[in-house]
């Protein structure tokens, strides 16, 4: 159960910390030519995705979007060359 705590804890502060990242950002071109705050929002992304996995596996419920989260953490991770700002 702690552990499970533990994952929430991380979902919910990597969440923070992407809102506070993009907080000063003004449009789509600002964030994209702003290296050091895409490279932030994509690790927290990975963060999270990793996290809910590591939740399902603890406990097989229904969390809502697991399967996007999780394949969308795989493919930040490695398929980075292929990732589309837009997305993200």
């Amino acid at each position: 159960m702690e552990r499970k705590r533990k994952y929430y804890t991380d979902i919910l502060a990597a969440i923070t910390l992407i809102e506070e990242f993009v907080r000063d950002i003004k449009s789509f071109d600002a964030y994209i030519s702003d290296m050091k705050t895409k490279s932030a929002v994509e690790r927290q992304l990975v963060i999270v995705g990793e996290a809910v996995n590591n939740v399902r596996k603890i406990e097989r419920n229904d969390l809502k979007n697991a399967e996007q989260i999780i394949a969308f953490r795989n493919r930040l991770v490695h398929s980075y060359d292929s990732i589309d700002d837009a997305i993200v």
